[in-house]
């Protein structure tokens, strides 16, 4: 996986790299990033803080979890972060978080089709996002880079389930 550059439709050219195995680091700046709003849409709940075991479980990276960074030309910080966790032999679940000034501008998805790109390569051919059932961005995006088969209630949130293959 090497350096890959993006242009969103409607936002700022992009710079992408795989987040490193251990680098918690780069995992707290994005969060550092977000409001309370974006947070609590990424973790489904509110999360003032991230704990060392929450930055070290999101910031391993193995056969099984992949993430990609993002980075605007001139701003020295990460802009957002998208994270795959193969759940099965051909499915995964993906998040992502996007910094709150960066948001609405395409960054997201830009960034989510690189992951779902990745995904393919791997042998994944479906993916499932939960999110809170009051974030229709979350739903809107998985629409804009995959074909959604399904979207149900799993507790108090909403699980969307896609075909990427």
């Amino acid at each position: 996986m090497q350096t890959r550059y993006l242009t969103p439709k409607d936002g700022p050219h992009l710079i992408v790299r795989p987040l490193r195995n251990g680098d918690g680091t780069t995992v707290l700046q994005v969060f550092e990033r977000l409001g309370a709003d974006s947070r609590r849409a990424r973790f489904n709940g509110p999360k003032p803080c991230l704990s060392a075991a929450e930055v070290a479980s999101l910031a391993r990276m193995d056969a099984s979890h992949h993430a990609l960074v993002a980075w605007v030309p001139g701003d020295p910080l990460p802009v957002a972060i998208a994270r795959l966790a193969r759940t099965s032999r051909g499915s995964a679940e993906i998040a992502f978080a996007v910094a709150d000034e960066y948001q609405h501008r395409g960054v997201g998805a830009a960034l989510a089709a690189e992951l779902v790109a990745d995904a393919r390569l791997a042998g994944i051919t479906e993916i499932t996002a939960l999110t809170s059932p009051d974030n229709p961005a979350a739903l809107a995006l998985v629409k804009r880079i995959a074909r959604v088969v399904d979207v149900r209630f799993e507790g108090p949130e909403l699980s969307i389930r896609a075909a990427i293959a």
